[in-house]
């Protein structure tokens, strides 16, 4: 099943990408309010995963407005390099870089998951968070994102996830169909992310399934951690 965030007839990447740059200097109060701060949390536990390699180079996918790259950036002594279609959102990120003073260690830009601009066997880590869900095709994403890891190196996924309980499951729908689009339509005239969110992580493939398409793309010892009651989960796959 494929979600489009809103006009069916225009491709999937470019509305991802209209509408990150609609809500982009929105995004980070919305996200630390609709989910309570919990977000931060998951990416430090993303990031804990990623120094157990000792990467010096790291590729953040979908970085946003580079929340997981600056995370990176303080937790390790690596070289980041974000990329991300919205270049709203990359602006937003590189204003939140330069006041961190790294400008050194982090260089965001525009790219596209799908045909990333770098060589084969460059990174020692690839991270991505909540943006696989976004990819125009997934497996083209995934294939890319191997080919620019260093044989042996790892890609870690972390993304939201269907919940196993029905009745945390029914609770937690409630919260994203209801709630989350109310309280963003006090802060932004914009609501599709938030209308979009809760449709994607549906139709998004999680757990096994998951799994079995890193193993199919050719990826080794492919792992999931959920996180929260398996609102999200971390995902794990080798080179």
């Amino acid at each position: 099943m494929e979600v489009t965030p809103y006009n069916s007839q225009q491709p999937k990447k470019a509305q991802v990408e209209e509408m990150f740059d609609s809500i982009s200097e929105e995004y980070d109060l919305l996200n630390s309010i609709l989910s309570l701060g919990i977000h931060r949390i998951w990416r430090r536990k993303m990031i804990r995963s990623v120094t157990a390699g000792s990467p010096e180079t790291i590729l953040d996918v979908a970085t946003g407005t580079a929340d997981v790259a600056l995370e990176a950036a303080r937790r390790t002594r690596a070289t980041i390099t974000g990329i991300d279609l919205s270049e709203k959102m990359l602006e937003i990120g590189r204003k939140k870089v330069k006041i961190a003073g790294l400008e050194n260690r982090i260089v965001l830009g525009k790219g596209d998951a799908e045909s990333l601009p770098f060589s084969g066997n460059t990174f020692d880590a690839v991270t991505v968070a909540f943006g696989v869900r976004n990819f125009g095709n997934l497996t083209q994403g995934l294939t890319e994102m191997r080919r620019v890891l260093k044989p042996g190196k790892c890609l870690y996924i972390l993304e939201f996830s269907r919940i196993e309980n029905a009745f945390l499951r029914s609770l937690f729908g409630f919260y994203f169909r209801g709630i989350t689009p109310a309280v963003a339509r006090i802060f932004t005239r914009d609501t599709r992310a938030y209308r979009y969110l809760p449709e994607s992580v549906e139709a998004f493939p999680h757990g096994e399934a998951l799994l079995s398409i890193l193993r199919n793309t050719g990826f080794r010892e492919p792992r999931a951690t959920p996180y929260s009651f398996g609102t999200a989960t971390l995902y794990e796959a080798r080179k």
